[in-house]
């Protein structure tokens, strides 16, 4: 059975607040509330967890936030492979649903040496055929190239390795040939210092990537889909569905997910892509992430929109 390992370095205790209105300075009031596990590892296995795969988590958690995180990850059915930090508190981010969508987030634990060894040696586990993502931001006592080191950690082994990051947390680790990036247009235009809006002016720094190492590059854009650069050098493009957005976080790690569901499944690029775009709008059009039945619904609605994009 294929398992899939994501690696949250910096889980945080999310509260979610839904509110008609919310004003800076002011009183507010919310309609409803959720309080849930957050980090961008956890919430692509909560996705790939309702396409039916055992998920296991990685990353650091500390003091009492750090033990609720642990049991809402088990509560939702994943496994709870996380390390325990010496010090510090799991952060609690605030993501407020309104008109506009606020987010204020936490900085988190602070991570020794030996904390970092621990997580090494329980990327161990892995073996061939197994997934591992390593999505999301780092503690800012965790080295930059950490990402890079737990690739080399497993290298020689054969898995699916996904990077989800921004900046040099993902280019430094495309030396090791990562199977997927999934930069979006802004990430992508940051490490570039270039301003990215259409499939157009992605493709060239998508292939830049490339160049530069990693096998295959997933390039989301909001509600003009995406961009696939894939390592048999075609460049393909899906248009998102249309319908009602109310909620963007979680949309690109519900994409993620998608496409490497599509991958495992059918080992086709293009069916891969459509399903993550299917699986990004899922979230997009609720107040959650995917499903495996959000996701099935759309996939019609998708059939035709992959194209390939000329040189």
């Amino acid at each position: 059975m294929i398992m899939i390992y994501a690696v949250t370095l910096n889980p945080s205790l999310d509260y979610h607040a839904f509110t008609d209105r919310f004003a800076a300075g002011e009183l507010n009031r919310t309609k409803k509330e959720l309080l849930l596990a957050g980090g961008k590892g956890i919430n692509v296995s909560t996705v790939m967890r309702s396409f039916g795969y055992e998920c296991t988590i990685f990353g650091f958690t500390a003091g009492s936030i750090g033990t609720e995180i642990k049991r809402l990850v088990r509560e939702a059915g994943l496994i709870d492979g996380m390390s325990v930090a010496r010090s510090g508190m799991s952060r609690i981010n605030v993501k407020i649903h309104a008109k506009e969508e606020t987010e204020l987030n936490g900085t988190g634990p602070s991570i020794s040496a030996e904390d970092i060894e621990d997580l090494m040696k329980r990327l161990d586990l892995l073996e061939n055929g197994d997934v591992l993502v390593l999505s999301g931001s780092i503690p800012p006592s965790v080295p930059k190239a950490i990402y890079a080191d737990i690739l080399e950690r497993v290298k020689g082994k054969d898995i699916i390795t996904a990077v989800d990051a921004a900046g040099e947390l993902l280019t430094d680790t495309l030396s090791l040939h990562p199977f997927v990036i999934k930069p979006n247009n802004e990430e992508l235009g940051d490490i570039f210092r270039a301003k990215i809006k259409t499939r157009e002016e992605a493709v060239p720094y998508a292939e830049r990537l490339q160049e530069m190492g990693a096998r295959n590059v997933l390039v989301s854009l909001a509600k003009d889909g995406a961009v696939l650069i894939t390592e048999d050098g075609r460049k393909l493009f899906c248009n998102a569905p249309e319908g009602r957005a109310v909620n963007s976080i979680g949309s690109g790690d519900s994409m993620l997910a998608g496409f490497l569901h599509g991958m495992i499944e059918k080992n086709d690029y293009e069916y891969a892509l459509r399903m993550g775009i299917a699986a990004g709008s899922a979230c997009a059009f609720s107040e959650g992430l995917a499903t495996n039945e959000t996701t099935a619904d759309l996939m019609p609605a998708i059939s035709s929109y992959t194209s390939t994009i000329s040189s």
